[in-house]
């Protein structure tokens, strides 16, 4: 049963409020506080301590440069025109997107599928250290992540997936809150 104190708690609070916020302004955090958002995602479950990521920080004219990265990789795959046109202009719907890589280590105790759930705990870490410190963030993902030319052109490695691109900003307005789900519907009892 739930207390009061326990709806108090600022973790939990953090945790049942986390949610995407898709409208992001200036400023992005700054070095100081993405310092602490790293930080957080090196707090994540991570069998053999093998640090299996890698964190691909865009801001400024760094956006720009992933830009014209995503766009190269709409070309080269071949996407329809609008999402050729669109591909530059996507990483400037945030003052910073961290590209997140699973970047498996050589293991024969930890696979490679628990070290890409690794790197994908990071992306959440971050997103609620980010919200923590008064920002906004969304995880984003689709096609480019999956581009072999947007690797090649990050420069990562033929085991290296990307997991996901997050954005992080202020919130231009608050996200509404989420909506109370029952957790009856995702449970079963063995």
């Amino acid at each position: 049963m739930l207390t009061e104190s326990d709806a108090r708690n600022p973790g939990l609070a953090l945790l049942l409020g986390r949610r995407s916020c898709h409208a992001l302004r200036a400023p992005a955090p700054s070095e100081a506080a993405l310092e602490l958002i790293l930080k957080a995602a090196l707090r994540v479950p991570d069998f053999q301590r093998l640090r299996p990521f890698r964190f691909l920080v865009a801001v400024g004219d760094g956006l720009d440069r992933l830009g014209a990265m995503m766009h190269r990789a709409a070309q080269a795959a071949g996407k329809p025109e609008e999402v050729v046109k669109r591909a530059p202009r996507m990483p400037h719907r945030a003052p910073m997107v961290i590209v997140v890589a699973a970047t498996p280590r050589p293991s024969d105790v930890v696979p490679v599928f628990d070290q890409q759930l690794a790197a994908g705990c990071t992306v959440m870490a971050m997103q609620l250290a980010a919200q923590a410190l008064g920002f906004g963030g969304i995880w984003r993902s689709g096609w480019l992540m999956y581009d072999r030319t947007l690797h090649a052109e990050l420069g990562l490695g033929e085991a290296d997936q990307i997991v996901g691109f997050l954005y992080l900003g202020t919130p231009d307005r608050v996200p509404a809150p989420p909506p109370e789900d029952r957790t009856d519907q995702f449970l079963r009892w063995l």
